[in-house]
């Protein structure tokens, strides 16, 4: 199989380049365009997701000797949720070449936080059958890059951040209403709406309900740092 001049520029962005180019292509395809002849990435995704543990645990034993199990958990979860396999994925440009469905296509599907996070796990899982587990791993650190480092940070749960954030300014807790709900049952879309007692809102759309009160939460924290 030879790649289009698109995916060829997917390879380089991501610095790897497929001995078994279709493992690529099944990589990128979405369920909303698959058929007997064209597998979709959802078996790739679930070998991806177990691959990137692999790594993500093995990085953060090696980053700090003495940190214990209860501290690396935190960190561990932050790195391989979907929210940052998502980001990592807009970094590379995933969207532009995933294979998608025309509703999908229509609706957005290439900036989806969930069809970006899934097809991340998918590539690292079509990288590791094509060139090895030093490969995947190699590929892994590459793009995650300082966020392993930085992952302190990043570890503490939006929504708990939020609520103690509430508390210490003597206010409610946060509200968390669903705005909408869109999709099919297989592959729902929540909007979430979070307040403050002052009216303050953040909002936010992933695949689940948990996903995004999350993200709602990390938008809401981010734009009260920007007020400071």
């Amino acid at each position: 199989m030879k790649l289009s001049k698109d995916m060829r520029a997917f390879e380089t962005r991501i610095g790897y380049s497929f001995s078994q180019p279709a493992l690529l292509v099944r990589a990128l395809t979405h369920a909303s365009v698959s058929s007997p002849n064209r597998q979709d990435n959802q078996r790739l995704e679930f070998l991806g997701d177990r691959v990137l543990g692999l790594v993500m645990a093995t990085a953060l034993l090696d980053t700090d000797k003495t940190a214990t199990e209860g501290q690396l958990a935190p960190r561990f979860n932050a790195l391989v949720r979907k929210e940052t396999c998502a980001d990592v994925a807009r970094d590379i440009d995933l969207g532009a070449v995933l294979k998608l469905g025309r509703s999908e296509t229509m609706s957005g599907g290439r900036r989806k936080l969930a069809l970006l996070g899934d097809a991340m796990e998918a590539v690292i899982a079509a990288v590791y059958k094509d060139g090895g587990f030093d490969a995947a791993q190699e590929l892994i650190l590459r793009l995650w890059g300082s966020r392993i480092g930085r992952v302190e940070a990043d570890a503490r749960d939006p929504k708990t951040t939020l609520q103690e954030f509430a508390q210490a300014r003597g206010e409610q807790p946060p509200a968390y209403v669903l705005v909408e709900r869109k999709g099919p049952d297989h592959q729902p879309e929540f909007t979430i709406s979070v307040q403050l007692q002052d009216g303050t809102e953040g909002r936010a759309t992933a695949g689940s309900k948990r996903q995004a009160e999350q993200a709602a939460a990390k938008t809401l924290l981010a734009q009260l740092e920007q007020d400071k």
